[in-house]
C-alpha cells in the first residue's frame, strides 16, 4: 500500500498517545502509520503541534477506525448499567 492510500484519523499529541491509538487499531486488524513532525520527535517538544503525530489508517478502514478509538460516552454506559 502506498501512503496515499492512507488518511489521517487523528492528530495524537505525543508520542505515548499515538502508540497506544495504535496498538489499539493493530489489535483490531487495522493497519497503522504514523506521521511525526520532525522536530517533535527531534527534541521531544509537544508544543503548539510541534510533537503532533498523525495517525493514518487505509482509506477503506477510517470508519471502523474512528469508531474505534472514538471515546465511550460515560452518559450512555452509566445508564445502561442502571436499566441492567
Amino acid at each position: 500500500m502506498r501512503q496515499k492510500d492512507f488518511e489521517v484519523i487523528h492528530i495524537a499529541q505525543g508520542e505515548l498517545e499515538a502508540n497506544v491509538i495504535k496498538s489499539h487499531l493493530e489489535s483490531e486488524g487495522i493497519p497503522v502509520l504514523l506521521e511525526y513532525e520532525s522536530i517533535g520527535r527531534i527534541y521531544g517538544i509537544t508544543v503548539d503541534g510541534l510533537g503532533m503525530i498523525k495517525v493514518l489508517v487505509p482509506t477503506k478502514f477510517v470508519d471502523e477506525a474512528k469508531q474505534i478509538i472514538e471515546p465511550q460516552d460515560l452518559d450512555k454506559l452509566n445508564n445502561n448499567e442502571s436499566n441492567s
